[in-house]
């Protein structure tokens, strides 16, 4: 079995990495400043091709099937872009994995024509409107509702912490809402739930101001609302009833991009604690030759290659169609890892810089700030545990 990467991935990784380098890195430090998302990076991404790497030429993509690794060449992008500023690495990872890939895995013919041409360019962006105020790890408990009338979705209710839903971009939002209820085998009621296309600037649909967040501050971030708000019958996305079902298969996918983000920020962790260890001295040497730092540099190390191999074997995974009950245990393995060990690292990295590591001067003050939302988001740290359980078997609630 090999864990190498193939000569083409990392090529384009190499070609990613070129490009945060002279893209991102320059601006990232002005834009967390700022709280600015920078649209004009945006579509510099959609000429590089990022957006397209997982859609099929007919749409603008780079048609890369799952034998050429297009998935494994998503998460390399998510993780070079995540390197340099996790803000980015997020745009794109919500942008295709919330964004784009819900319209093409379900979406009709018609809307894909309508949406996806646009997303894959960079033209435009997608949200993927799932949390709400009362229901986040219990997705389930969506208020928000839809009715059908006369041939048309009503919508009305709301959504939080929705990535790429606000900005100059945005076109389209897909939100879940309870259509309706059924009755499951056992003769108990529940809310039946789907998935609707929302498109930017129908009225009655809100992006509400963008969050004062901790950190990802160059990322679009909103709340939304949902005031009577009008949709054709046709902006249904899959099957009626299939929403929360559909979600969670994308959540699934995300997760593994979410650990790619993760180990994105170890690997620039570890950077700069390399050079940083190199260049300053105590009492006439280095700093990298006292065990005390040398050997949490390496801890780094060994939590950076561990949160790697896991993410590319979940990855390889969904690259080669394993997408049942062993891909959904890997994936939340590698997020579950990935995530608490950027958190860790990131205490290390600004602890290996001392007092400059809490100066915003310093790239490891905004990895720290950075870090923790990525236990939180696509699915807790303990939902990942409880799926985990689930996984072996324990009757774990």
């Amino acid at each position: 079995m090999s864990f190498q990467l193939s000569t083409e991935h990392e090529q384009f990784r190499r070609t990613v990495r070129d490009f945060a380098e002279k893209e991102v890195a320059p601006h990232a430090a002005q834009w967390d400043r700022d709280h600015y998302f920078p649209v004009e990076l945006v579509q510099k991404m959609g000429d590089l091709g990022l957006f397209g790497l997982t859609s099929p030429e007919e749409y603008g993509g780079a048609g890369l099937t799952g034998e050429d690794g297009g998935f494994t060449s998503l998460c390399l992008a998510i993780e070079e872009l995540g390197r340099i500023d996790q803000s980015i690495g997020i745009t794109l990872e919500a942008a295709v994995g919330l964004g784009i890939n819900p319209i093409l895995t379900y979406g009709t013919e018609e809307q894909k024509q309508q949406w996806l041409p646009d997303l894959v360019a960079g033209r435009t962006l997608a949200g993927f409107g799932l949390t709400e105020p009362g229901a986040g790890s219990d997705a389930g408990a969506t208020k928000t509702r839809a009715e059908l009338a006369n041939g048309e979705w009503v919508l009305n209710g709301a959504k939080q912490f929705i990535t790429n839903s606000g900005s100059s971009l945005t076109s389209v939002v897909a939100v879940t809402a309870r259509t309706g209820t059924v009755t499951d085998s056992k003769g108990n009621e529940k809310a039946e739930i789907s998935a609707l296309l929302v498109p930017a600037g129908t009225p009655g649909f809100t992006a509400e101001k963008a969050y004062d967040k901790l950190g990802w501050h160059a990322s679009d971030t909103h709340p939304l609302s949902f005031d009577d708000v009008h949709v054709p019958a046709a902006n249904l996305l899959g099957e009626r009833g299939r929403g929360y079902a559909q979600f969670l298969a994308t959540l699934d996918d995300g997760r593994v991009a979410i650990a790619a983000l993760a180990v994105g920020l170890l690997q620039g962790c570890l950077d700069e604690c390399v050079r940083y260890a190199g260049e300053r001295t105590t009492f006439g040497v280095p700093i990298g030759r006292k065990q005390g730092v040398a050997f949490q540099i390496a801890d780094l190390q060994v939590m950076l290659e561990a949160s790697r191999l896991l993410t590319y074997k979940a990855a390889a995974m969904k690259d080669a169609g394993n997408t049942g009950p062993a891909f959904k245990q890997a994936a939340a393995i590698a997020k579950l890892y990935a995530t608490e060990s950027a958190v860790t690292g990131t205490r290390i990295a600004t602890q290996v810089f001392g007092g400059y590591g809490f100066m915003e001067e310093y790239p490891v003050a905004r990895f720290y700030r950075d870090a923790k939302i990525l236990e939180i988001g696509e699915g807790t740290s303990e939902v990942q545990r409880m799926l985990i359980a689930r996984g072996l078997g324990l009757p774990v609630e």
